[in-house]
């Protein structure tokens, strides 16, 4: 495949191919993209609650990889699941892998291993990354992500219902996305407050064998609420306290 293990170069503010395909009412767009290889890799973050807990179509990106929200807990209480609960961000990150975006590769998605790093510490320095693969996740799990091809239209991804549903599917699509908060990870060792002000960072790589195929990385923003009153990011933030962003 002449895979390269070579640096970024990263798209900002792009689609994905093809569109997003899970759940109903995302927009595709604001997406941090690194394409090499024939695979497409993507992630940005949005506002998964506003002041009435719902999502919305506000992704408050910086135009190099940085997204801005407002820290603090959801208003209106976050999921039914862990009402209240601190560990809820306002936002979620969402990610997208497509093994053969333009047509060049005949990859489906297990043919390749991945590695999503959620950096937990809101430090300028990340110390503390949660790192897996989202796609091949080992026995008996399997995961509830979107799953389609090239001509899969929005909010038309398959989720399986089971492991074996999933690795059929993973056997013959090239297309996997998700949202996931970080309140679906915190505990343990990665602790996670939606009321910290800091930078989280996200990472998604692809590799073939021991060979890096493709890339992608965002930095989320959690500042102060501005003296104006301004929540959560609809629309731009009046201010920016954005931090240099770490290659």
């Amino acid at each position: 495949m002449g895979a390269s293990q070579g640096a970024l170069a990263l798209s900002f503010d792009q689609n994905i191919t093809p569109d997003v395909i899970y759940g109903s009412g995302n927009a595709n767009g604001g997406w941090t993209v690194d394409r090499q290889n024939g695979v497409e890799l993507g992630l940005r973050a949005k506002l998964r609650f506003d002041t009435a807990n719902q999502p919305q179509n506000v992704f408050n990106s910086n135009g190099d990889g940085t997204y801005d929200y407002v820290a603090g807990q959801p208003p209106a209480g976050g999921f039914s699941f862990a009402p209240n609960s601190p560990s809820t961000a306002i936002w979620n990150f969402d990610w997208s892998v497509n093994t053969n975006f333009d047509g060049s590769t005949s990859l489906n998605l297990d043919d390749l291993t991945y590695v999503l790093s959620i950096d937990f510490d809101p430090g300028v320095v990340a110390t503390n990354f949660l790192s897996f693969d989202p796609i091949n996740i080992a026995s008996p799990n399997f995961g509830d992500h979107a799953i389609g091809t090239n001509a899969t239209g929005n909010g038309g991804g398959t989720v399986a219902a089971d492991r074996p549903a999933y690795l059929v599917l993973l056997a013959n699509n090239n297309v996997a996305q998700n949202s996931w908060n970080m309140e679906f990870f915190d505990g343990g060792s990665f602790p996670f407050d939606g009321n910290d002000v800091g930078t989280y960072d996200f990472v998604l790589t692809a590799f073939s064998g021991s060979y890096q195929i493709a890339s992608t990385s965002i930095q989320v923003n959690a500042v102060p609420e501005p003296s104006s009153g301004l929540l959560m990011g609809f629309g731009l933030l009046a201010f920016t306290a954005r931090r240099t962003r770490r290659t």
